[in-house]
């Protein structure tokens, strides 16, 4: 088979099976650019830190500038990509597509000092919480927990602000690097610690309160994956001041781990508990 017949093939399956994003406006966004966008959002929140750029008080103003322009301009296309797409037009001139888009992007840089007074928390408990750890430099540089959760806000905020699929892209992403898994969808506290980390689910409609650590190989998951509940809270409430050790799985919507609880590791658990309980495998 000649070069030009495997072409032929190829785009035969394009038109016949889909799956292919051109770029315009009514594609799903790219991957790439996303990701180039959030590695440009966790220097904005750790600045120095992720790069090798050379920042002092003289160029940090115009650093960060550049880089705010370059978020906001790689959102808003891709933002606008996706808005356009589930709007089935790929006509931006007479919808609103653009211009939600760049305020959806310019909005997200706004929520920046926000989000980087939760990550301080999140750092100083993840500081707190481990033995080992040396410094809250250390904790950015170098914490897989930490940079899932640093995703985690952004792409939460997100989320909750209507903002489809690259807030999955963005945690898809992480997911793969640190192998923590959190959904945009899930709603997590101050001062939130995952230790280790690999292995841990945190799933769409889980709610997390404030001073809670878990440790690596734990599911907060749901006890039915059923279409037809995808509107339903899925997922358990984890109350404040929890900690939830290695390989524990807690599953359903209606479960409540009561604030001030242990969660032994390796246990099951599917109905709710008081606050203060200690739960472990006997």
């Amino acid at each position: 088979m000649t070069t030009d017949e495997m072409t032929t093939r190829i785009l035969d399956s394009y038109r016949t099976y889909g799956g292919i994003n051109a770029d315009s406006a009514h594609n799903f966004p790219n991957r790439q650019n996303v990701i180039n966008a959030l590695q440009d959002i966790l220097s904005l929140l750790f600045p120095g830190f992720r790069t090798a750029e050379y920042l002092d008080e003289n160029n940090l103003r115009y650093a960060t500038g550049e880089r705010i322009n370059r978020i906001i301009s790689t959102l808003t296309v891709e933002i606008q990509k996706t808005m356009c797409y589930l709007a089935k037009t790929a006509d931006s001139q007479k919808n609103p597509c653009l211009q939600l888009a760049e305020n959806a992007a310019r909005a997200l840089i706004e929520e920046i000092p926000e989000i980087r007074r939760k990550l301080y928390l999140d750092t100083k408990a993840a500081l707190d919480g481990d033995p080992a750890a040396q410094s809250m430099e250390e904790i950015i540089l170098s914490y897989p927990g930490l940079e899932a959760v640093a995703v985690h806000r952004i792409a939460h905020f997100l989320h909750i602000n209507g903002i489809p699929i690259i807030p999955r892209i963005m945690s898809e992403y992480i997911h793969g690097k640190t192998g923590i898994d959190i959904n945009p969808g899930a709603t997590i506290g101050e001062s939130f610690f995952i230790d280790h980390g690999t292995g841990v689910v945190i799933g769409e409609t889980c709610v997390i309160g404030n001073n809670v650590k878990i440790y690596q190989g734990v599911t907060l998951g749901a006890l039915s994956v059923r279409k037809e509940l995808k509107a339903k809270k899925r997922h358990p409430t984890i109350e404040d001041n929890v900690t939830i050790y290695a390989g524990a799985t807690i599953l359903g919507g209606s479960t409540v781990i009561g604030a001030g609880s242990t969660i032994g590791g390796n246990t099951w658990v599917t109905k709710s508990v008081p606050p203060e309980s200690i739960i472990t495998i006997s």
